[in-house]
C-alpha cells in the first residue's frame, strides 16, 4: 500500500492529499487542545465522535442548499473533502454570552443577546487569532465585501438550522466558530462552509441542567470530555445509548 502524502498536521486534524485532484482527505485526531496547544491530552475515541458528528452536520447543511466542502464519509475518522483556498478568518456566531465575550464585556455567562452575534478572528495561532474588523479584512485582502456579506448570510443560516437541531434534542447552541473557503468550478468562484463543526468548535449546554458537553469540559478541569461528546452523538441518534460508558468505543449508527 503506497503511503499517503501528508499537505498538513493541525491540532486535531490531519489532511492528506486525496485521491482525485481537487480532493483532500480529513483524518479527525484523539488530541484534545486548549489555549493555542498549551494544554493537551489524547482522549481515545474523540476524532470518531467529531468525525460523525460534523459528517452528520454537513449532509444536512449539504441537504439545505448550504454550499460545503463535504463530499462523503470514508470511515470512521476520515471524510473525503473538496480542496479549497481557505480564507484565513475564523467566523464565530454568539446567541449567548460565554468564553471571550464574557471576558471582554464583563458579561454574566450565559446571558441570551439580544441578537445574534457575528464577530471575525484573524486564522494565526502565533498571534492568538486576534479579532478583527470588517474594515481588517478588506483593507488587507483576506476577503472582499461580497464575499463577508455572503460569509455572514451563510453564517446565520447555518446559525438558524443548527439551534433548531440541537434544541429539538435538548441541547442549547451557546455559540460556534465556522471558516469558510474559496472554490472555483471552471470560471466561477463560490463561498463554502470548510473545516468541521463539532463539540469540539461549538459551545453546548443541557437546556435542563446547564451541564457542558463541549471542549469546555477539558479548558476547565470538568472532566468527562468523552461522555459529553457521546452524549451529544447519542442525542442526535449517531451512536446507541449502550456504546456510551463502554470500554470498547461508540458504536455507529449510520445513515
Amino acid at each position: 500500500m503506497s503511503q499517503r502524502k501528508k499537505l498538513y498536521e493541525g491540532k486535531a486534524k490531519i489532511l492528506y492529499q486525496g485521491p482525485e485532484p481537487g480532493t483532500i482527505i480529513q483524518h479527525f485526531k484523539d488530541d484534545a487542545t486548549a489555549f493555542n496547544a498549551q494544554k493537551h491530552e489524547v482522549i481515545e475515541g474523540k476524532g470518531v465522535l467529531n468525525n460523525r458528528i460534523s459528517e452528520h452536520i454537513f449532509i444536512q447543511l449539504d441537504n439545505l442548499g448550504i454550499p460545503t466542502h463535504f463530499i462523503k464519509a470514508l470511515n470512521m475518522r476520515e471524510q473525503l473533502v473538496q480542496e479549497v483556498d481557505v480564507i484565513p478568518i475564523e467566523v464565530v456566531v454568539r446567541n449567548f454570552a460565554a468564553g471571550s465575550l464574557v471576558k471582554r464585556l464583563g458579561l454574566e455567562e450565559g446571558t441570551h443577546l439580544p441578537r445574534t452575534l457575528v464577530e471575525y478572528y484573524y486564522k494565526d495561532d502565533e498571534l492568538g487569532d486576534p479579532m478583527i474588523s470588517e474594515d481588517h479584512i478588506t483593507t488587507f485582502g483576506w476577503a472582499t465585501p461580497q464575499e463577508i456579506e455572503e460569509i455572514s448570510g451563510l453564517a446565520l443560516r447555518i446559525n438558524d438550522f443548527m439551534c433548531g437541531m440541537f434544541s429539538a434534542v435538548g441541547i442549547r447552541l451557546v455559540d460556534f466558530k465556522l471558516e469558510f473557503g474559496r472554490v472555483w468550478e471552471e470560471e466561477a468562484m463560490r463561498i463554502v462552509l470548510a473545516d468541521e463543526i463539532s463539540p469540539d468548535n461549538c459551545r453546548l449546554w443541557d437546556v435542563k441542567t446547564g451541564d457542558k458537553l463541549d471542549k469546555d469540559r477539558f479548558r476547565q478541569d470538568l472532566g468527562g470530555l468523552l461522555n459529553a461528546y457521546q452524549e451529544v452523538a447519542a442525542r442526535l441518534g449517531l451512536i446507541t445509548r449502550e456504546s456510551q460508558g463502554g470500554t470498547s468505543g461508540p458504536v455507529l449508527i449510520k445513515n
